[in-house]
């Protein structure tokens, strides 16, 4: 017992002498995570921490909300409302974003040598299972942008577990893009129009006929340099208002024409909004 209590007290001693290096602290329970909430702070109750993504009224004394209770201030660290979790703490965690750092994880062997051939070379922390990287400059956080590969920077935190080995490199646009996910692609919203009147024979199903009205809005919109987001409504409207009532148009149809104001810049989302509206202005 005695040996552990010293352990848990080497924690407590490890937080205050990282705090005057700006490094904000917060101690860990077993299980590499941080204490649960007080029954004030329980479920959000008391709206977060400030340093939150949403920032909240939180004054809690106590190392609630994880990562956003790390501290520089050694009062807080060395507090009464603390003292709890340092008697019981495991390990001592950071807050990485806090700090100015970034930390790509890497859980295992593969990873690593991943990381070797991939990144440029920077300060290494031995962990359990693989290797912390650590870089100066903050990013978003997120877990698994490769197999055995997260990012802790902003809104997490990492176990600390020793300054590390080697030159801290400054954040590379390769680990930023780590976390950019490939927007899915578009589908144009399918059109719902009425069955053409009469015979049910629609003069518009020439296919040249409308062939040219659909290459012509194509056209219309990729020659457009300013006004981009009217024009685009204009040939929606266009199109609409000659081929939209007689059931002529398709999916295939709407595709090309999205297609043409993605390439001006639109986004799929402009792109709906401004079909919508056109069928609103229409009356359709």
């Amino acid at each position: 017992m005695t040996q552990l209590t010293d352990v848990r007290g080497e924690h407590l001693t490890t937080a205050i002498s990282l705090a005057p290096h700006g490094v904000p602290v917060l101690p860990l329970r077993a299980g590499k995570v941080p204490f649960g909430n007080c029954r004030h702070c329980a479920n959000n109750a008391c709206g977060g921490r400030p340093n939150m993504k949403t920032p909240g009224p939180c004054t809690c004394p106590a190392p609630c909300h994880g990562w956003a209770a790390a501290s520089t201030d050694p009062q807080v660290i060395n507090s009464p409302a603390w003292a709890r979790a340092w008697r019981e703490a495991a390990a001592v965690a950071y807050h990485p974003g806090g700090a100015g750092l970034t930390v790509v994880d890497l859980d295992n062997a593969d990873a690593i040598t991943w990381a070797r051939k991939a990144l440029p070379a920077t300060r290494t922390v031995a962990t359990t299972r693989g290797e912390h990287w650590l870089y100066r400059g903050a990013m978003p956080s997120a877990n698994k942008v490769r197999p055995d590969v997260d990012i802790k920077s902003l809104m997490s935190y990492a176990r600390w577990l020793g300054p590390g080995t080697g030159t801290l490199t400054a954040l590379p646009d390769t680990v930023r893009a780590l976390v950019v996910r490939e927007p899915a692609p578009a589908r144009p919203t399918p059109v719902t129009v009425p069955a053409p009147a009469g015979s049910g024979r629609c003069p518009h199903r020439t296919p040249t006929y409308l062939e040219r009205g659909i290459a012509m809005a194509e056209q219309r919109i990729t020659d457009a340099s300013t006004g981009v987001h009217a024009t685009v409504f204009g040939a929606f409207l266009a199109v609409l208002s000659t081929h939209g009532r007689c059931g002529c148009l398709t999916e295939a149809h709407t595709a090309r024409l999205f297609a043409a104001a993605q390439a001006k810049g639109e986004s799929p989302r402009h792109c709906t909004d401004a079909w919508a509206n056109a069928l609103t202005r229409l009356g359709m």
